[in-house]
């Protein structure tokens, strides 16, 4: 079951403004301590999300323009609709 956070603006910055207090029991870590973490469990390292074969009808310029950019074009689709999705979310 996928569930989805709405968050206004105005807590979005509030969330951003909020202070990090960093004490001897959770001090600032450094980049390469960041980039050495890893998962308690090895097998939520890497999540992938569900693909759905699907079958769409968009328009023929829209498609000719998204295949004109290349290979992965199906891939830039699918970040456009979702950056509308996300995007949408914090318009309510």
């Amino acid at each position: 079951m996928i569930t989805s956070i709405k968050l206004s603006p105005e807590k979005i910055k509030e969330i951003k403004n909020f202070p990090v207090v960093y004490s001897r029991d959770a001090p600032k870590l450094t980049s390469s301590q960041i980039a050495g973490m890893k998962p308690a469990h090895q097998k939520y390292w890497k999540i992938e999300a569900v693909k759905i074969p699907l079958s769409i009808k968009i328009d023929a310029d829209v498609l000719a323009w998204f295949k004109s950019t290349g290979r992965g074009y199906q891939t830039r689709i699918n970040k456009a609709l979702r950056d509308v999705m996300i995007q949408a979310q914090y318009v309510k």
